[in-house]
């Protein structure tokens, strides 16, 4: 099993925490709006076969808040930087939630360095009649418990005693994604109609009782990314590469291996 190391990466000033382990073509992981709890099980299995980068977005976690970085857009071209930077080619870009809405930021402005795309629970559109759950009005701890189906993970979550860096990055999180996403809620009403642009092969994978973004997303991407293929994770809800580890890489690799290779 590879070994995850943690590093600070420099770019464009902007120092960033990347933990990275594994060997094999680069897979890049991006996260959702609760950042990056460590080098979870998905991760390790994944890094298995690839040479996965978990970064910590800008402005979020240990990385650093740039001035600069004013939205979504900013975040995108920051990413493109960082391939460009150090190189990386033939890239399987795998984005979760916001992570899943910044992924598509990323592709629709350039697929040259993008081998595949994955859309985990992916936010960054909204359809009519079912919009993304207001998380920025939820309760903490209910929205803990909204994001799992087992509420197995939820208790051991709320349970946790944590230290006063880990509140601060809590808080730090919070912030950066209301900074992202706080208007209009967690979409860009521009994103749908340059969705043509990914020209990469692409798996929609969504937990199938996700109460934070509706099911039905997956199957409005799976219809407006063409080629792209749906996966739904039985008993998952926001968080399928956390709750259902073991699906979750089976479903990512099945996908790139057949697809991608």
């Amino acid at each position: 099993m590879a070994d995850c190391t943690e590093s600070k990466i420099n770019i464009r000033g902007c120092e960033v925490l990347m933990r990275r382990g594994g060997n094999g073509e680069t897979a890049l992981f991006l996260h959702g709006a609760s950042g990056v709890a460590g080098w979870i099980p998905a991760f390790q299995a994944l890094s298995d076969t690839y040479d996965l980068m978990v970064p910590d977005h800008p402005t979020y976690g240990r990385s650093d808040e740039p001035e600069w970085l004013d939205s979504m857009d900013d975040l995108a071209m920051f990413y493109l930087d960082l391939i460009d930077e150090l190189d990386l080619d033939g890239v399987h870009l795998i984005g979760n939630s916001l992570g899943g809405w910044l992924a598509m930021e990323i592709a629709i402005r350039s697929c040259t360095r993008i081998k595949s795309l994955t859309l985990v629970g992916a936010a960054g559109i909204r359809i009519k009649g079912k919009p993304i759950a207001d998380i920025f009005m939820m309760d903490p701890d209910d929205l803990v418990r909204e994001i799992f189906v087992d509420q197995t993970f939820a208790d051991n979550i709320l349970g946790m005693e944590l230290t006063e860096e880990q509140t601060d990055i809590q808080i730090r999180n919070r912030v950066a994604t209301a900074r992202l996403g706080w208007q209009p809620r967690l979409f860009n009403p521009n994103l749908r109609k340059w969705l043509h642009r990914i020209t990469v092969p692409t798996h929609v994978i969504w937990g199938d009782s996700d109460k934070i973004v509706d099911p039905v997303y997956a199957a409005e991407f799976g219809n407006v990314i063409a080629g792209s293929e749906v996966t739904m994770i039985e008993q998952a809800g926001h968080l399928p590469h956390v709750e259902k580890a073991g699906p979750f890489v089976d479903a990512v690799n099945g996908f790139i291996q057949t697809k991608a290779a």
